[in-house]
């Protein structure tokens, strides 16, 4: 069992903060996942004929992770948010990129909905998992870049575990270690927002949405949640 634990100073600042942990054990990624296929290409069919589209910065629920960016010193505009950064490159390609049935799913999800979205492969995962303030001695190898090590600025809030950082600037870019495969067996997908009092409900439509999607291909799935209130959640 991992726990997930919110600090007291990042619930401080932001005490609105509500993180779904949907976790899914016994996933098969190597099978079709139709219905995430069709999720995908049903956002993209909407984007073309123009009854979608999804939410940039200028959106309140961007905005508040703008800002939150913005209060531990990271730009983001040149550093953005997930779903920011998911929604731009949608919006230009016209298409979202295909990397697994289990990215693929947290990805519609995260887009369709202007939620930050993203998974750590509980398996590589050592320890519990703590979202606080880096204090600027971590280590942190971003996903797809195997050789490479960066050290967090102190105050930028992460995803930190035993051995290091799994995802920097609170949800800009996960780690390699505990990155989601077709292999990937016990994963735990976030959701996020910093706005629960006005985005709670579309929050757990997200979370049930996503649930939907995985749980064809698991053993079994579970919602749980991580917020001032309720600090620490076992997976």
């Amino acid at each position: 069992m991992t726990a997930f634990h919110l600090a007291a100073t990042v619930a401080d600042a932001f005490p609105d903060t509500l993180v779904a942990l949907v976790t899914a054990t016994g996933l098969r990624g190597r099978e079709p996942w139709p219905r995430t296929s069709a999720a995908v290409e049903e956002l993209e069919r909407q984007l073309a004929d123009g009854t979608w589209s999804p939410a940039d910065e200028t959106d309140p629920r961007i905005e508040a992770w703008h800002t939150a960016y913005r209060s531990f010193g990271t730009n983001p505009r040149r550093v953005r948010p997930s779903v920011d950064a998911l929604g731009r490159r949608l919006a230009k390609k016209g298409a979202l990129p295909r990397i697994n049935p289990a990215v693929d799913s947290y990805n519609a999800v995260s887009v369709r909905h202007g939620l930050p979205a993203g998974a750590f492969d509980l398996d590589h995962v050592a320890g519990d998992v703590f979202v606080r303030h880096a204090d600027g001695t971590e280590s942190f190898t971003p996903l797809g870049e195997p050789g490479t090590a960066e050290t967090p600025g102190p105050g930028e809030i992460v995803y930190a575990d035993d051995e290091g950082v799994l995802t920097r600037h609170w949800n800009h870019r996960d780690a390699h270690r505990t990155r989601v495969t077709e292999d990937s067996a016990r994963v735990v997908f976030l959701l996020e927002t910093l706005r629960a009092g006005r985005d709670g409900r579309l929050l757990e439509t997200a979370a049930n949405e996503l649930r939907d999607l995985l749980a064809p291909h698991a053993e079994r799935t579970a919602v749980h949640h991580l917020d001032p209130a309720r600090p620490r959640a076992v997976v």
